[in-house]
C-alpha cells in the first residue's frame, strides 16, 4: 500500500519487520523495482517464487489480489 502511494522506504521498513511467503514476495517486488535484483532473487526464492519477467505494474496487482484473496 505505501510503495503504490510513492513511499518505498516505508513499505520497506514495515516489510522488513514482517514474516512469511507473502511478506517475502513484496520484499522481493520491492527490491526488484529499487533494480536490486540480486536482493529480490533471495526474497523470490524465499517467497518460494521466480522472479517476474513481467511489468512491475502486473506484479503489484498479483500480489494485492492474493494478499487481499482477490
Amino acid at each position: 500500500w505505501w510503495d503504490a502511494r510513492g513511499d518505498w522506504a516505508r513499505a520497506h521498513t514495515i516489510v522488513m519487520g514482517a514474516e512469511g511467503a507473502g511478506a517475502a514476495w513484496v520484499h522481493a517486488y520491492l527490491h526488484r523495482k529499487e533494480g536490486d535484483r540480486a536482493n529480490a532473487g533471495y526474497w523470490y526464492r524465499a517467497a518460494g517464487r521466480t522472479m517476474p519477467e513481467g511489468s512491475l505494474d502486473a506484479e503489484w496487482e498479483a500480489i494485492a489480489a492474493a494478499l487481499l484473496g482477490r
